[in-house]
């Protein structure tokens, strides 16, 4: 009889648990501030279970030759830690890592990155929600600028 229950006792916790279970996707804009301060814009999309989430992460921003400041293109895989949601708004913290492709004029270095980082999702109607986030790169392997700091807002759509 024990054996029987514990199976069914675990399928029951999974099922309650995926209840709580989330997702979002969202579009956003934001400066890039290493060297100098340019536009960004990228994509995410995020799944979370309780207080633990995973997200994908793509991010672009343009050159500027006159300040030396190269483009950066970033694709990042991160883990991120939420707390309790307070009326509705979640903060948040991520780390992660993944690929970058920084280029300015002939120069072009693709390599290996990684990113930490917080923010907070704040609902606006319905499945329709804010985000402010903020990031600092580290890149790795030569590039012309090792630390970048971005910071972004978006707008996020739960499912």
């Amino acid at each position: 009889m024990q054996r029987a229950a514990a199976p069914l006792l675990a399928g029951l916790m999974l099922f309650a648990a995926a209840r709580d279970a989330s997702a979002d996707l969202t579009a956003f804009v934001g400066s890039n501030h290493t060297p100098s301060t340019r536009p960004a814009r990228g994509a995410a999309l995020s799944m979370s279970l309780l207080f633990i989430g995973f997200e994908f992460e793509y991010s672009a921003s343009g050159e500027d030759a006159s300040t030396g400041a190269p483009s950066l293109r970033t694709g990042m895989f991160n883990l991120q830690v939420l707390t309790p949601s307070v009326s509705g708004v979640q903060a948040y913290g991520t780390a992660g890592g993944g690929v970058y492709r920084e280029e300015l004029a002939a120069r072009r270095k693709t390599n290996f990155g990684t990113n930490v980082g917080g923010g907070v999702k704040i609902p606006l109607a319905g499945a329709i929600g804010l985000r402010l986030d903020y990031r600092l790169f580290v890149l790795r392997g030569r590039p012309l600028h090792s630390n970048v700091q971005r910071i972004y807002a978006g707008f996020n759509l739960a499912f």
